[in-house]
């Protein structure tokens, strides 16, 4: 399922298809600028979404065999609600 399956799928149940995608475009907005500024968000039932600070990291090159030091980073992750698993 993509975006464009779930505006149809917003559409079906509460109005028109650009309100819909619009409203699912704010949705997603929302989110994305909380976890921007750090927060956690969390949709009773479904589950939440978070930003984890990965450490600096050695990795390596495939070609040549070479460890490269890797700087730290954001990654946002995504616990489901055991709701969801059931």
């Amino acid at each position: 399922m993509n975006k464009l399956d779930i505006v149809r799928e917003v559409s079906k149940v509460t109005c028109a298809g650009v309100e819909a995608k619009d409203a699912v475009e704010v949705f997603i907005k929302t989110i994305k600028d909380a976890l921007k500024r750090g927060e956690k968000v969390t949709i009773q039932g479904f589950g939440s979404f978070y930003v984890k600070v990965k450490g600096p990291y050695l990795a390596r090159n495939p070609k040549t065999g070479e460890l490269i030091n890797k700087e730290g980073k954001k990654v946002v992750k995504f616990r489901p609600s055991p709701e969801i698993l059931e």
